[in-house]
């Protein structure tokens, strides 16, 4: 019986902070070198332990096997502007020595029943503890600004209705996250005129910010 949920869960805590810090490290090393970052932003979380207790007996995991069995105790989501970069993300991901994927499964291209759409990578990460390395399970989502909004969206009347949806809102969500792709799908058409504008915008504002320092300095 785990007793000590905050001792367990310390390890995960340290992998999303150290794997926060290295993939919004990817968005500044594009940024340093003023292109496209396929990376938007990043967020993580830890799994709450309540809802840690309710997945193990819905999924029937026996606690002796939940550091195996449960993959996304440590979760990591990063956004992408189109649907590409979610492709370019997944590359950078497989090149990195600093993990292992162990999982793929896209649901970008294999769109879920309801409408999800994401691509998922589980990970084995090694955390160095006082005690010694110590390898977790963490899955990082990887999904559009759009992919996500439905997501959140869906998440929270899943909550609700505990997964048994009216059949007319499950319509209504299968047509907005078919929207929400049309949307992406538009969006990746004039991507390219879309990346030379930020460019542009960019470089705008940190011409404005040197001169404003100079500006300062006299």
């Amino acid at each position: 019986m785990i007793e000590d949920w905050q001792h367990f869960l310390l390890p995960y805590q340290q992998a999303v902070n150290e794997l926060k810090v290295k993939l919004r490290g990817i968005r500044k090393q594009f940024q340093d070198q003023t292109q496209h970052s396929p990376i938007e932003f990043v967020t993580g979380r830890v799994k709450p332990v309540d809802s840690i207790k309710e997945k193990m007996i819905r999924r029937h995991v026996q606690e002796d096997r939940l550091e195996q069995d449960m993959q996304d105790i440590a979760g990591l989501r990063i956004m992408c502007q189109f649907v590409e970069d979610i492709y370019k993300v997944v590359d950078l991901l497989r090149q990195r020595s600093d993990m292992t994927i162990l999982e793929e499964r896209d649901y970008v291209t294999n769109v879920k029943p309801s409408g999800y759409r994401s691509y998922h990578i589980v990970i084995e990460y090694p955390v160095q503890l006082i005690s010694g390395e110590k390898r977790i399970l963490a899955e990082i989502q990887v999904r559009t600004l759009a992919m996500n909004f439905w997501a959140t969206v869906e998440h929270s009347l899943n909550y609700k209705y505990q997964g048994e949806f009216p059949e007319e809102l499950s319509a209504r969500l299968q047509r907005a996250a078919e929207a929400a792709f049309k949307l992406d799908n538009e969006m990746s058409e004039i991507r390219e005129e879309i990346k030379e504008a930020q460019t542009l915008f960019s470089n705008r504002k940190s011409n404005d910010s040197v001169n404003n320092e100079d500006e300062l300095k006299e």
